[in-house]
């Protein structure tokens, strides 16, 4: 059986705050860099527990990812590589704006709507393409080599990952999220 796993980023001020982060460049916050460091801890310990297996951490480009990765890194001396395919989907029109909202609430459930094109939108239709043709490299090498990967990116990425390896209703995909470095575990 292979395994992969997914994290979401630290802490950012916009999270903070309930907006969609969405491709924009955003910081994290102290209390984000400190949930780095613990995931960090919490994973080298399991490791040397032999309770878990990373060979790789591949993260997204956008600061808040990477960052998070790189703490991971560092405390685990795993090796962390950053992937372009792992950047947050574009909200469009959504961003910067409240992700409490029933339009956005409702729009999660959509999935050939790019939340306005004009502003570089990705519907969850391209988000899911480019992330399932990901996902099906990576599992095909982890099958092949036995390597174990972590992938550090966004809660709008969680829902994707969680869709390739679970069936989903368009409800439990719009509702699907993951707190600030919660760490999921795929096996397949």
């Amino acid at each position: 059986m292979a395994t992969i796993y997914f994290t979401r980023h630290g802490e950012t001020f916009t999270n903070t705050k309930k907006l969609v982060c969405g491709a924009r460049e955003v910081e994290l916050t102290e209390n984000g860099h400190n949930q780095a460091v613990e995931l960090g801890k919490e994973i080298k310990s399991k490791i040397e527990k032999g309770e878990l297996k990373i060979d790789k951490i591949f993260y997204s480009p956008l600061s808040r990812a990477k960052l998070t990765a790189l703490h991971i890194s560092e405390i685990t001396g795993i090796p962390a590589k950053e992937e372009p395919l792992l950047i947050e989907r574009n909200f469009g029109n959504f961003e910067d704006k409240s992700r409490e909202s029933q339009e956005f609430k409702a729009a999660l459930r959509t999935f050939a709507m790019s939340y306005g094109r004009e502003s570089g939108g990705e519907s969850n239709m391209r988000t899911a393409q480019r992330i399932y043709n990901l996902l099906d490299t990576l599992t095909e090498q982890t099958k092949r080599t036995g390597e174990t990967y972590l992938l550090v990116a966004h809660n709008g990425l969680a829902r994707v990952v969680n869709s390739y390896f679970y069936d989903m209703t368009n409800e439990e995909f719009g509702a699907f999220g993951i707190t600030n470095c919660q760490l999921l575990e795929y096996k397949f």
